[in-house]
Parts: structure tokens; C-alpha cells; sequence
């Protein structure tokens, strides 16, 4: 058990209980890029038939 005034160390994988694989910016990336299309497909769709 540490002391009272001792800092305690824990290793990022541990205390996430997971590990970094860096696919989540990747996923973002993708819904990003596909909400801006689905965002300009109904915008523009109306504005060419008025």
C-alpha cells in the first residue's frame, strides 16, 4: 500500500483499462466527412429544383 504523501503512478492502459489503437480518428474522420455530404445533399437537392 503506498503512503499517505506518496504520489501513485498508473500506467495509461491500465487506468483506461483498454489500449490505444488510434482507429476512433478514423471513425470520426468517416462520420465527418459523411454528415457533411448527407448536410450538402439536402441543401442543394431543394435549391436545383426551385
Amino acid at each position: 500500500m503506498a503512503e499517505q504523501n506518496e504520489p501513485i503512478h498508473i500506467e495509461d492502459d491500465d487506468a483506461r483499462a483498454a489500449h490505444t489503437t488510434g482507429y476512433m480518428r478514423y471513425v470520426l474522420g468517416i462520420g465527418l466527412l459523411i454528415a457533411i455530404v448527407a448536410m450538402s445533399i439536402v441543401w442543394i437537392i431543394p435549391a436545383l429544383s426551385s
